[in-house]
């Protein structure tokens, strides 16, 4: 039995502020327009920074499928048209195929559904995802305590359903905020682990109050994943720490589909995973047969390490999507991520002597919340915003200033020595 624990925080992101646009040594701000799908994919910095674009050189990902357990993914918008094949309701408050978002963060599985598998809308227009050409099964739970039954018995159904219709690969973008989970979560993700399926879950957010890594991510066996911003620095807001970490990927200025069409950009761990999930799922077309350890064991190997690796921090490194599908990586016979049947028979023994006397009433325990941002206006996109301004426009203004006008000073004091000596 689980001791019981204080119900935590509901999880939210911290949206990404609009993107300032800068012409050159003027420091012309654009001004703000519409961002056209086109605008879109070019914030997808992570497609080129991270190895992607060069992978899809061998594969996009075809014939493989991905589960996506979060809150439905909306497949009617242009970006998922035909990507979402399948999927089922697990909260008692969606559709019966999974596509019907629910709960208040209810856009959130949308957003990572179109970062993991997006087609786009057109030759380089719209969000494509990272395997553009894997399928998804939308699997919608109630987190948030918004369903009919609870968390701890809609996670481990929706993770046997997909295990049952065909996923290699599931995507968890949520967290309980403790480290422990539900003896109920045992036997599914054993189930999904038996059947060499790959679950891949992020690590929480620090600014929501995920100040150390979260189940599912620290159930042992999980591709836990964790977040950085745009230079691979470890994300401080966007991302938690502890020794389960993976990987990292970006979490930051990160763009999204949202349910019934529009774009999002936004931050978190909960948009790293899927770009994680879905590499996995590029490495599973491009090496068929490959076992679930050997495919983790090629994601965290082929990681560019950033200081020590393993750490906390950053795992193995950051994600290197070209060598994890194209470099040679030595096999392995055991997940390096860990073996759950081991943490069973020994953490689990010791925890029955710790059980309620009979008859007692358990406490709540935690319930997963999906780690949900906010939305940003698309027409802020080029808008920059005030740290921004404080922090780079103003500064570098003053400093062109400075430069200029020690310039035109050198100048003039050239020009007059030339005068006196003409003159003498």
């Amino acid at each position: 039995m689980m001791r019981s624990r204080r119900r935590p925080r509901r999880l939210r992101l911290t949206c990404a502020a609009a993107v300032a646009a800068l012409a050159a040594m003027t420091l012309t701000v654009a001004a703000p327009a519409p961002a056209h799908a086109d605008q879109v994919r070019s914030l997808e910095y992570w497609l080129s920074g991270y190895g992607i674009a060069d992978a899809w050189q061998t594969t996009r990902g075809a014939g493989i499928t991905v589960a996506v357990i979060d809150t439905g993914v909306d497949g009617s918008v242009a970006e998922l048209r035909g990507a979402v094949t399948g999927g089922a309701d697990f909260s008692g408050q969606g559709a019966a195929n999974g596509q019907k978002p629910v709960g208040a963060d209810s856009d959130h599985g949308t957003w990572v559904a179109s970062l993991l598998a997006g087609r786009g809308t057109g030759a380089g227009n719209g969000v494509i995802g990272v395997a553009p050409e894997a399928s998804i099964l939308s699997l919608s739970v109630g987190l948030g305590g918004q369903a009919a039954s609870s968390s701890d018995e809609q996670i481990p159904d929706a993770v046997r359903w997909a295990v049952d219709h065909g996923a290699s690969v599931i995507n968890m973008s949520l967290t309980r905020n403790t480290l422990d989970w539900p003896e109920s979560w045992d036997s599914a993700f054993q189930y999904a682990f038996a059947h060499n399926v790959v679950v891949v879950a992020a690590a929480g957010n620090r600014g929501s109050g995920t100040t150390e890594v979260g189940a599912p991510a620290t159930i042992p066996g999980v591709l836990t994943v964790a977040g950085v911003d745009r230079a691979g620095r470890a994300s401080f807001d966007a991302s938690s720490q502890g020794i389960t970490i993976g990987v990292s990927a970006p979490s930051e200025q990160l763009v999204g589909v949202s349910p019934g069409g529009g774009y999002v950009q936004w931050e978190g761990t909960s948009g790293a995973a899927p770009i994680v999930a879905g590499v996995v799922a590029l490495v599973q077309a491009s090496h068929p047969g490959l076992s679930a350890a050997n495919v983790i064991n090629r994601i965290i190997r082929t990681a560019r390490p950033v200081g020590s690796a393993p750490s906390p921090i950053y795992g193995y490194g950051l994600l290197d999507a070209r060598a994890a599908v194209t470099a040679a990586v030595p096999s392995v016979t055991a997940n390096p991520m860990g073996d759950l049947g081991e943490w069973i028979r020994v953490h689990r023994r010791a925890e029955a002597t710790d059980a309620p006397t009979p008859g007692a009433t358990a406490a709540p325990t935690a319930t997963p919340t999906a780690l949900a941002p906010e939305p940003v206006d698309t027409a802020a996109f080029l808008m920059p915003r005030w740290g921004t301004v404080t922090g780079v426009i103003i500064p570098v203004t003053v400093l062109l200033a400075f430069v200029a006008i020690a310039a035109l000073g050198g100048v003039a004091a050239w020009r007059h020595f030339r005068r006196l000596r003409q003159k003498g």
